[in-house]
């Protein structure tokens, strides 16, 4: 069980993103992981952690977006190897 929540101002980010019409397809997938965590006990999959990994890894990619990578790999499924 997932024992994190998503911060208010991440929700606020997320929501933004996905309104956003010049946001990338990766944004908006790390923005609707973490609004689909939200007020509910689900975590990470596994293909969700590897994008957030790699966004956090890359030096292309702008702060909002490492942001909502950080949310999702804080939601992640520490036991899966």
């Amino acid at each position: 069980m997932n024992t994190k929540q998503t911060s208010s101002s991440i929700l606020s980010l997320a929501s933004l993103t996905l309104t956003d019409p010049n946001a990338s397809k990766t944004a908006k997938q790390l923005a609707g992981s973490a609004l689909a965590q939200s007020g509910s006990d689900k975590q990470t999959g596994a293909t969700m952690e590897r994008l957030a990994s790699t966004v956090l890894n890359s030096s292309k990619l702008n702060s909002l977006t490492k942001q909502l990578a950080g949310t999702v790999l804080s939601q992640s499924n520490k036991s899966r190897k």
